[in-house]
């Protein structure tokens, strides 16, 4: 069993910055792949980052690509995400996740994670 429980969000201002957190326990999750994914209302789940084991590697979603850091601490067992300049359209509920599949390949589908922790609020007002 994984907990992952994610925490930073908040009201925030268009081109304002977060920093979103996501502590895990249960595992060592430096032994697995993390993403993080974000769902809008009336929306699906959408891919957002992933960062691989050693955190060498990285994946975003074109709407985030230089604006959105997603970045790793094993020791603290912690995934973050550094947002910044944000737009009202990255309003959503942030949720991270874990792949506990023994693969080099970051995924971008949610189907393909394993454990959720339980979503954090991020709006962004114009």
């Amino acid at each position: 069993q994984v907990q992952l429980v994610e925490s930073g969000g908040g009201l925030v201002q268009a081109g304002d910055s977060l920093r979103l957190s996501c502590a895990a326990s249960g595992r060592t999750l430096s032994s697995y792949a993390m993403g993080w994914f974000r769902q809008a209302p009336g929306k699906e789940r959408e891919f957002v980052a992933a960062i691989s084991r050693s955190g060498g590697t990285t994946a975003y979603v074109d709407a985030v690509k230089g604006r959105f850091t997603i970045s790793r601490d094993n020791a603290k067992n912690t995934v973050y995400l550094q947002m910044n300049s944000l737009k009202p359209e990255d309003s959503a509920v942030y949720y991270c996740a874990t792949d506990l599949t023994p693969t080099r390949v970051l995924k971008t589908r949610a189907s393909l994670y394993d454990y959720w922790g339980q979503g954090t609020q991020v709006t962004v007002s114009s």
